[in-house]
């Protein structure tokens, strides 16, 4: 068996899963801004603002930390340093791809919601445009710090959808792998 072709070795029992994503950060450069877009907009309410002062990297620095709440129980998380030195320092970097971004299951409704808000707010980052991938349909937006967001409904067959892919994965990517390079998504 070649290295491409290794076994699928087995998958760790539930319980030594982590559980879900806990938060998700980033920085901003203006946590007023930042709040108006991702809790007036799209609709993520602010549920804690840590201020603190500790040392990292080796000086002591002041910053704030404001989380912002999804349905189930995770967070986006946005750092705001107090010196603008240190803000430069750890500056989130942005390279020009839409393919590093955030992705969220969301229902149609809330999808459309996001959307018109967005729209509505004439967010000139927002560029808000819709992709159908055949498995889900995505929204994306740009948030005022250069992060891309993606609210993806999925397709009324996730399940069948999900119990195949989950079935073929290690074959596909070994396939993929090997160079053949076709695409396999019959749901476009």
């Amino acid at each position: 068996m070649t290295q491409t072709q290794a076994e699928p070795q087995a998958l760790p029992q539930p319980s030594t899963q982590p559980l879900r994503l806990h938060h998700h950060a980033w920085i901003t450069d203006d946590q007023e801004a930042n709040r108006r877009f991702y809790e007036d907009v799209i609709g993520l309410p602010l549920v804690a603002t840590w201020t603190e002062r500790e040392v990292l990297a080796g000086a002591e620095r002041a910053y704030s930390h404001a989380l912002y709440g999804l349905a189930d129980g995770s967070a986006l998380a946005f750092f705001q340093f107090a010196d603008p030195k240190d803000q430069a320092e750890f500056k989130t970097g942005i390279n020009a791809t839409p393919l590093r971004h955030i992705a969220f299951k969301v229902e149609a409704e809330a999808q459309d919601a996001i959307r018109e808000r967005v729209i509505a707010a004439d967010y000139p980052e927002a560029k808000a445009h819709v992709l159908d991938h055949g498995f889900c349909v995505s929204l994306y937006i740009t948030d005022p710090n250069g992060l891309i967001l993606e609210f993806a409904v999925d397709h009324p067959d996730v399940e069948k959808i999900d119990a195949e892919k989950r079935t073929t994965a290690h074959a596909d990517l070994a396939r993929w792998l090997a160079g053949d390079h076709a695409s396999n998504n019959s749901w476009r």
